[in-house]
């Protein structure tokens, strides 16, 4: 069926307002719940495929954080649809004042390659909780989950309420973009990608969400504790082979503790992957031959004091740790996304603001400090999307805390109720009883200007 015709059929389906009742939605999130631990298995075994990712880790960082969300709708679905009743102001009084929660319509959703499945499906979720229909749009290099998606959704859902769309990205989404006014659109990805898709989005005045990403920094005062910090930055940084846009892009130390973190660091990534990862069930692959070597042309950029092994054949490039890096270099330019960790040291904070704020605007920000008085300072210098605290990436796993970027890294956020009210909008709503209809709100209005001031403050 042609692009156009499907996103017609889907949006005769949105307006029919089958997707609106209560328990429409609930019925939907509990289908796909059920599917994802139906299809657990292939599942798995498409992550190992794509990306070399552990059943450990593919449940902890994919289908683990997928369930946790759904079972979050679902739990909450009820009272995140309820009319929510707020004040009415004098001039309106005895009116009563609402806010309804709107579906937005059929709404395109497009996911990257690094965590293939909960990037699709989570926002997937939001959106099936506020009530739209959904264009699926899974990364072409991650090839095995997106076929394990395109069984689940073809299970579950009809064609013309979640349509699955494999293939070359560039050439689909510009086709029903250029062909068809979405009501939103999310996108996870990169900023080059990113910035078209907005710009495409801007010609029809489309909504967007753009997760993105940057250069996300890792300050490590001289008060930190270092034995902790390196265990939690390798984990942060080396989880998927380093492929994660919330990854510690680079360490900037006090200069008084660098050497003590490099050896911390050294230590904690053999106690994670052993002293040959490539033997590692727990460490990835590089996703294609063309990122490999983008990665490892970074290699030249400084001087590797760790690591550096790599294998084309098996797309594997080693944990690596790397010093003497100029701060105009492409490594310090570039997001990494990759198993490549700069290290750099400062003196004051000053010196190390300016350094972070070369790449403004990161997607994450990591603060390891005992000191209260600095973590203030931090938090109130730098704008972030989100971050952490004496640790790194798991602000992402709270669906308490809205994830999203600033600038560069990204437009608007999301995970839990905050994927539910991205997926609606708020219709606001004054209902006026017909018992009292005082003179005074209408003309003439000579002579009643005090009243007014009176009134209106």
């Amino acid at each position: 069926m042609p692009y156009t015709d499907l996103l017609r059929m889907m949006h005769l389906h949105f307006e029919s307002g089958v997707t609106r009742p209560y328990a429409f939605r609930l019925k939907k999130l509990k289908d796909l719940k059920q599917a994802i631990i139906d299809f657990e298995e292939e599942i798995y075994a498409a992550l190992f495929y794509d990306l070399k990712k552990s059943r450990e880790e593919a449940y902890a960082t994919e289908i683990g954080l997928t369930l946790s969300e759904v079972n979050t709708a679902i739990k909450n679905l009820q009272q995140w649809m309820e009319v929510e009743h707020v004040p009415t102001d004098l001039v309106n009084l005895p009116s009563t004042s609402k806010i309804y929660r709107d579906p937005l319509g059929v709404v395109l959703i497009i996911s990257p390659w690094n965590y293939p499945f909960q990037l699709l499906f989570n926002p997937l979720i939001g959106a099936i909780a506020g009530g739209n229909c959904m264009v699926l749009k899974p990364s072409e290099f991650a090839p095995a989950v997106a076929s394990v998606m395109q069984k689940i959704c073809d299970k579950v859902f009809p064609r013309e309420y979640i349509s699955l769309i494999q293939g070359d990205g560039a050439g689909i989404i510009g086709e029903m973009m250029q062909n068809f006014r979405f009501d939103h659109i999310f996108y996870t990805g990169s900023v080059a990608v990113g910035k078209q898709i907005y710009k495409l989005a801007a010609e029809n005045l489309i909504p967007v969400t753009l997760e993105l990403g940057g250069k996300s920094p890792c300050i490590v005062e001289a008060d930190a504790n270092i034995k902790v910090a390196a265990r939690r930055i390798v984990l942060g940084k080396f989880l998927n082979a380093g492929q994660t846009c919330i990854a510690p892009d680079y360490i900037l130390v006090h200069h008084s503790r660098k050497e003590l973190m490099i050896e911390k660091l050294k230590e904690s990534i053999e106690e994670f992957y052993t002293e040959n990862a490539a033997e590692s069930e727990d460490y990835g692959k590089i996703i294609n031959a063309k990122r490999f070597d983008t990665l490892l042309s970074y290699l030249s950029h400084g001087k590797v004091i760790y690591g550096g092994q790599s294998d084309r054949k098996n797309l594997y490039i080693a944990p690596t740790l790397i010093t003497d890096i100029e701060t105009d270099a492409a490594l310090m330019r570039d997001e990494i996304f990759g198993p490549i960790l700069p290290i750099l040291s400062f003196d004051n904070m000053e010196e190390a603001v300016h350094i972070v704020k070369q790449n403004a605007n990161p997607l994450a920000f990591y603060l390891f400090t005992s000191s209260n008085r600095k973590e203030k300072q931090w938090m109130e210098s730098v704008a972030f999307g989100g971050g952490c605290v004496n640790n790194t990436d798991w602000h992402f796993t709270n669906h308490h805390l809205p994830f999203g970027g600033v600038g560069n890294s990204g437009i608007g956020a999301y995970h839990g109720k905050f994927t539910f009210e991205l997926f609606t909008r708020r219709k606001p709503v004054l209902k006026t009883p017909n018992w009292f209809d005082p003179f005074l709100k209408y003309p003439p209005f000579k002579g009643r200007l005090w009243l007014f001031k009176w009134l209106i403050r």
